[in-house]
């Protein structure tokens, strides 16, 4: 017998595995330092581990080897050193490695899947940092993709009509998306709120580019599994799949919240751009 049993329908395995994960991320985040370190890098190991289950024959033992050396190594550094720049080197540098190492037999593949796992890493652990405000940033994150995510999928239900990009992804409709969007919005306004004054930043539009950008990534990884021909990155998640089809919007919204607080704020210090 299974931790959910086998009467569960999938919507409410969906659910329970929801409210777990949210319980665990919310905890971890509220505890910051070394447990968020660990969140963060256990998003990026599944990621990158499912990611290889995905392209499968588009590697080679030597490019997992550099790929999943690079990748330890900046775990390392983000969890015990947490030197923007020194996780910058690794990422790109040992993206670059992996590139030319791998290109004439896999492709690009393997560099990508680094980097697809690599950034998300380093974008929520500096998002986070040690403050109260990245606390908050963190959140703010959470509320937009996971309104996004929530109410795209039921509107999407619930109301069908048009498809959003028949070739990425069948199942996912304008209906959906701008329903997601409008609550991503409204998401990201209501958590602002409750936590205190946003410094004159846009919020409803950081929100907007945010929601959209989840979409976005949410198609690409839907996109790339058709093209390998998988249906789930894994199995990991009842009622979700992997890891990857559970985080695939927050990792490329948390990737442009950073590079917005970074650009407008510091590299170390992103998250003071909204609180």
């Amino acid at each position: 017998m299974t931790f959910f049993g086998s009467g569960l329908s999938n919507l409410q395995k969906r659910i329970i595995s929801a409210i777990v994960l949210i319980i665990i991320a919310v905890a971890m985040t509220w505890m910051g330092g070394f447990a968020f370190g660990l969140l963060a890098s256990a998003i990026g190991i599944s990621v990158f581990y499912e990611w290889q289950l995905i392209i499968a024959n588009r590697s080679t033992p030597l490019t997992r080897g550099l790929a999943w050396g690079c990748l330890l190594l900046l775990v390392v550094v983000l969890l015990f050193a947490r030197d923007t720049f020194v996780m910058m080197v690794i990422l790109f540098g040992g993206a670059f490695i992996i590139a030319a190492v791998g290109r004439r037999e896999t492709g690009y593949w393997p560099a990508a899947g680094f980097l697809y796992a690599g950034l998300p890493c380093i974008a929520l652990t500096l998002l986070r940092g040690d403050t109260g405000d990245g606390f908050a940033a963190i959140l703010f994150l959470f509320a937009v993709v996971w309104a996004t995510d929530i109410f795209a999928y039921f509107n999407g239900k619930a109301l069908g009509g048009p498809k959003l990009a028949p070739r990425f992804s069948p199942n996912k409709t304008w209906a959906g998306a701008i329903g997601g969007a409008a609550a991503g919005v409204a998401a990201g306004v209501a958590c602002a709120a409750f936590i205190g004054p946003a410094g004159g930043v846009p919020i409803p539009l950081i929100a907007l580019l945010l929601s959209v950008v989840a979409q976005i990534g949410d198609l690409g990884e839907s996109w790339m599994k058709r093209k390998f021909g998988v249906k789930d990155s894994s199995r990991l998640i009842p009622g979700h799949g992997g890891v990857m089809d559970r985080v695939d919007g927050l990792v490329a919204a948390a990737a442009l919240l950073y590079v917005i607080g970074a650009v407008l704020v510091s590299p170390e210090t992103p998250y003071d751009i909204l609180f």
